[in-house]
């Protein structure tokens, strides 16, 4: 059984936790597991619908697939999941400029398979922390082709636009990974509410020390809550 830990927190700024986890090590439809971290944004109750609502319709989706393939039943519920939150934003004034970023893993044998659209993120931890997942947000594209570079964008004024997001238009383009995970990696997903407030070292120390998986959920949150706690935290551990 693959233990696995999610947890969301508000934070030290925020009012409303526009963050969104599901974790469940047991099948979902013709998936073994499923673990999603969904960020929203909006207006005054728009993000943390987006984000709700787009997770509640991804796995009702992913439920109702006959697929076998793993990244096409993923895939069909991203575009089925961005359609209805398109159709839902347009209903209500209140919901105009509604969306998400959405990160997804299964984990199937020796393999994980991941979807990422906006900033959330995926990385394993094996021998060193790798982010796995592709920021699409303005200054990874500012770092890319050398406008600045990453350390300037950790506190770039302009970090959290993002350049994809479900609900952004009538079509959605997600990135699609498949990693093979080797024996004692953990797989750490995120909201950027924890990866702008923490280094990627301190994130591997955290996730390297010997305390219980739930606890080491706990410190991490803590930390970014310390440095400052500026957007909602969301994070899953899993351990293979």
């Amino acid at each position: 059984m693959i233990k696995a830990y999610a947890l969301t927190d508000v934070g030290k700024m925020r009012n409303v936790n526009q963050d969104y986890v599901y974790c469940t090590s047991k099948p979902v439809g013709k998936l073994p597991n499923l673990y999603i971290v969904a960020d929203g944004m909006g207006g005054h109750k728009a993000g943390d619908l987006a984000s709700r609502f787009s997770v509640q319709t991804f796995v009702e989706s992913v439920m109702a697939s006959d697929n076998d393939n793993p990244i096409t039943i993923i895939s069909d519920a991203i575009k089925i999941t961005n359609t209805k939150l398109v159709e839902l934003a347009a209903a209500s004034a209140d919901y105009t400029g509604m969306g998400t970023t959405f990160v997804a893993a299964t984990i199937i044998g020796k393999s994980v398979y991941v979807a990422n659209i906006g900033d959330s993120r995926l990385y394993i931890l094996g021998d060193e922390l790798r982010q796995i997942t592709r920021d699409h947000s303005l200054v990874e594209e500012m770092v890319n082709n050398g406008t600045i570079d990453r350390a300037q964008a950790r506190t770039h004024e302009k970090k959290n636009v993002i350049t994809r997001a479900i609900g952004g238009g009538e079509e959605v383009m997600a990135d699609f990974f498949e990693v093979e995970l080797n024996k004692g990696d953990i797989v750490f997903m995120c909201s950027d509410g924890l990866s702008n407030m923490l280094e990627d070292s301190q994130i591997a120390s955290v996730l390297n020390s010997k305390k219980e998986i739930n606890e080491r959920a706990q410190m991490l949150v803590d930390i970014a809550n310390e440095h400052g706690g500026k957007d909602n935290i969301s994070i899953i551990i899993i351990e293979p």
